[in-house]
């Protein structure tokens, strides 16, 4: 089979499984249906593995696979770009969704929609893949558009629950307020350079520079606005601050797909986005500290909101929010390479909280509640050692995945002199405390401490089901999950120790993207981490004397020392502060504001056109109001036509007499 092929296979296997799964699942039955989408996503990985090993021996492609319209000199093309930024993307993409696909096995057994949930999430992998594979803006922004409308199904998963239908309502409209300014800086680039071909706007891009934008009534630089219009679809794919609120309210979805859109693939298009939009983001620096200050503000304050949470899905959702705010932070200050190993080392780990979640949520009959839980490491080894290993490498714990990314992302911004890095700096070191501090306080409270289940609970329902208890009755133990639960854990829990290690070297400092990212002269941060670099093993022991290090220490130390030691001391500081505790607990009232104004403003605005526009305007004025014109005018038309014969005689010879007279006049 040649390269070409190929290519197409890694797309289209998941778009058959999912077409299958989908519209023959009933014929097919559960165990076909998931055979057919796990074995087709395994060829994708396959083939994606293959594809892989020939872009390491020096083999690109950048070429137009079919062309989908012709409009004037513009045609429409689907195209592949296959270069080293993709091709990682690519095995990042198909390994987590074929983990998330075993695992539904085991994790939707008793759910009805099963065949229905099977298809989504390979019509998902085709989606993301189609956007990671783009090599012009229209196919980008069809694989865009693809997996927000996927992902509305998922999370809308269950449609019975009205939270369900409430969370994914408020992802799609969040997700087109970002998608609004991406099309409107996708229409600038076809305005501006009459292509939607990225390497012909690539070539040309240092050509408009100096160029102001063609807006009306603003002088904005040309590049500014086109990369920060760009930039707002990524603020809403990824969750970026303000359009981060559609994020924690998707957790009303099944877990798998927590897992697979918010730990790897879909919060992570606008991070890869820009990434691939470097030659653009890199000539303009007012965007670049744009990208910096937004990704700081949600790496920290989102991190804050992680600390209250008591549902173990939300304190993982905080914390993927907290985290794509580092991505951000790190693509401000040029070092794109950074963010993009983050990007994969995050998936890895986040996946795995994310499936160590569901299987604590299984093993509680489905009670979601943190307070409820406790001491289940001794009867759940597998989900223990392997979420303690996802809660490592996510605070950054040396010689973990997670360390050599967020490391290199607080050096990187440490060393740009961009206008707001002083404050993004500040933010990334302040939210290693934060993060070890609620990732290890949902740690002890769910693995280590008193056993608080199997009593009366306060908790609530991850899935559709009509029950009035959840979680485990009186006496019951929990247990570990089946081996379709635990070996994606496994198989998630190696890369998250061992791939920053292997992979930091060639992805940071070994030129391994190539001419797939490129950066300016003036942005040197990361070659100044290049000359400090000294080996992997180096840095993680030179990690152990550093501030970051003992922040995270730190904050383990004193969730131990809250949660485990002394839990009335959490229960006091809420009292004594509890205007902060309502402050974070209402989400900094962002969800308030946004029903109040928003919501509330546009019903108010629709009635209001409503009462005035249709019932007084259209109904009131034109309608009924003709209607009584015509009426009035047949009333005095109706006094002529009375029926009696000496009536009409008279008015017969008064219009003659007129006729007569206007003769004799003229």
């Amino acid at each position: 089979m040649d390269m070409h092929t190929l290519y197409l296979v890694v797309p289209l296997a998941p778009l058959v499984g999912a077409i299958a799964a989908g519209l023959f699942g009933k014929l097919l039955g559960r165990t076909w249906s998931h055979r057919i989408t796990i074995a087709l996503v395994g060829v994708s990985f396959a083939a994606s593995v293959a594809i892989f090993q020939d872009v390491m021996a020096g083999h690109t492609f950048n070429g137009p696979v079919y062309t989908w319209l012709t409009s004037g000199d513009t045609s429409f093309q689907v195209g592949f770009l296959i270069d080293r930024l993709t091709v990682m993307m690519m095995l990042v993409v198909t390994f987590v969704s074929l983990m998330v696909h075993i695992y539904t096995i085991g994790y939707m057994q008793e759910d009805p929609g099963y065949q229905r949930f099977f298809s989504y999430i390979s019509l998902f992998t085709f989606s993301m893949l189609m956007l990671v594979m783009a090599n012009n803006f229209m196919q980008l922004f069809f694989g865009w558009e693809a997996v927000g409308l996927v992902s509305y199904l998922l999370i809308g998963f269950w449609y019975t629950k009205p939270t369900a239908i409430y969370a994914n309502l408020k992802a799609f409209l969040v997700n087109r307020v970002g998608d609004f300014g991406f099309l409107l800086g996708i229409a600038l680039v076809l305005m501006v350079f009459g292509t939607l071909d990225y390497a012909s706007v690539f070539a040309n891009a240092q050509n408009y520079a100096n160029d102001i934008a063609p807006i009306p009534g603003v002088s904005w630089n040309l590049l500014t606005a086109i990369c920060i219009l760009l930039f707002i679809g990524a603020m809403g794919k990824s969750a970026q601050f303000p359009l981060h609120v559609w994020l924690p309210d998707s957790m009303e979805g099944p877990t798998p797909i927590s897992a697979l859109i918010h730990a790897a693939t879909m919060v992570t298009a606008g991070i890869f986005m820009v990434a691939r939009m470097s030659p653009l983001f890199e000539l303009s620096d007012m965007a670049l500290s744009f990208v910096m200050v937004i990704g700081a503000i949600t790496a920290l304050f989102m991190g804050f909101l992680g600390i209250i949470q008591n549902d173990i899905k939300r304190v993982v959702a905080y914390s993927t929010l907290s985290q794509l705010g580092y991505m951000t932070v790190a693509l401000g200050a040029s070092a794109y390479s950074v963010a993009v190993f983050h990007l994969m080392t995050h998936a890895f780990f986040k996946a795995l909280l994310f499936l160590a979640a569901g299987s604590v949520i299984i093993a509680m009959h489905h009670d979601q509640d943190i307070r409820n839980m406790g001491g289940l490491k001794k009867y759940m080894p597998i989900t223990w050692i392997t979420s303690l290993i996802g809660s490592l490498a996510l605070i950054g714990t040396p010689f973990f995945s997670g360390f050599y990314s967020k490391d290199s992302i607080i050096e990187a911004v440490s060393l740009s002199h961009l206008p707001g890095s002083g404050f993004a700096y500040f933010a990334v070191v302040a939210g290693v405390f934060v993060t070890a501090f609620y990732s290890f306080r949902m740690y002890f409270l769910v693995f280590h401490g008193e056993e608080r289940f199997g009593k009366e609970a306060h908790g609530h329902d991850d899935h559709g089901h009509d029950e009035h208890h959840h979680g485990l009755a009186p006496g019951q133990k929990p247990h570990e999950t089946s081996w379709v639960v635990t070996l994606p854990l496994i198989l998630l829990a190696i890369p998250s120790v061992l791939i920053g290690y292997i992979a930091i070297e060639p992805m940071l400092f070994g030129g391994y993207f190539g001419d797939a990212v490129f950066i300016a002269e003036h942005h040197p941060a990361m070659h100044e981490l290049h000359e400090e670099f000294h080996g992997a093993f180096a840095m993680a022991l030179h990690a152990l004397t550093t501030l970051p290090f003992w922040l995270a220490v730190a904050g383990v130390a004193s969730s131990w020392y809250f949660y485990m030691k002394k839990p009335s001391i959490p229960a006091a500081i809420q009292k004594k502060f509890s205007f902060i505790y309502t402050l974070l607990d209402q989400k900094y009232y962002f969800d308030r504001f946004n029903d109040w104004f928003f919501a509330g403003g546009a019903r108010g605005a629709s009635r209001a056109l409503w009462k005035f526009g249709d019932v007084k305007l259209i109904d009131g004025f034109f309608v009924n109001g003709s209607a009584k014109m015509v009426g009035m005018f047949s009333g005095v038309l109706r006094g002529f036509q009375t029926g009696y014969v000496y009536h009409y005689a008279f008015w017969m010879i008064l219009g003659v007499s007129l006729l007569l007279t206007v003769r004799t006049w003229f």
